[in-house]
């Protein structure tokens, strides 16, 4: 019996693109870093300066692409990015 099933591609978290990580500068406001980058998908009520963004693309149940990227800021001022991105195709 062939297979009916449909499976779709399916996006979660913030998509981050490099124009938006090349329009990042230090010493920018939160408020600026929200304009370039969209509301981050988990902000710590404990910490306040850092902000993490996540973006995984599942397509036909497999994984596509997954990627992590924090921002730190102190005095409300971007200082520092770690961005971890990772395309693991077929890992689940």
């Amino acid at each position: 019996m062939p297979s009916i099933l449909y499976r779709i591609e399916i996006q979660q978290g913030n998509v981050v693109t490099q124009e938006m990580l090349d329009k990042l500068k230090p010493d920018m406001t939160k408020s600026q870093v929200r304009f370039v980058m969209g509301t981050p998908l988990i902000v710590d009520t404990f910490r306040d300066n850092r902000w993490d963004y996540f973006y995984i693309l599942h397509d036909k149940g497999k994984l596509i692409d997954k990627q992590k990227l924090t921002i730190f800021f102190e005095e409300d001022r971007l200082t520092y990015i770690e961005n971890y991105s990772t395309v693991d195709a077929g890992v689940e």
